[in-house]
């Protein structure tokens, strides 16, 4: 059985509803992470993280980013996010070691799409 995706992101999030329409309108089940009520677990930090640099993945136009004038700070990302996981650009989509940042529906499609010729083969 293929790993559940997970979208990360906020409900007011333009972009993360279109996200979850993308996974809906194609009846793909994901579990959606509220990250205003919770936040992202170390581990799974980590292994996004992995994947994408701090820089793709950090929102600078995120009021707590601004707030803070973050630009200027020397910070270790992986903390501050653990901490503001609304620092993020959004939605964070991660399907088991694919993960995307922000709107990017070419990608998924892409990902459905090796997932069926994984099934075939």
């Amino acid at each position: 059985m293929p790993p559940q995706i997970q979208i990360f992101g906020v409900k007011k999030s333009f972009d993360t509803q279109k996200a979850e329409r993308f996974f809906k309108e194609r009846g793909i089940s994901y579990h959606f992470v509220d990250l205003k009520e919770k936040g992202f677990s170390p581990g799974e930090l980590k292994a996004i993280s992995e994947v994408v640099s701090w820089e793709k993945l950090i929102d600078p136009t995120s009021p707590v980013y601004q707030k803070r004038q973050m630009q200027y700070l020397v910070v270790d990302w992986f903390e501050e996010v653990l901490q503001n996981p609304t620092l993020v650009r959004m939605p964070v989509v991660r399907w088991g070691k694919r993960v995307s940042v922000g709107y990017t529906p070419e990608m998924w499609k892409e990902w459905l799409t090796s997932s069926e010729n994984e099934k075939r083969s």
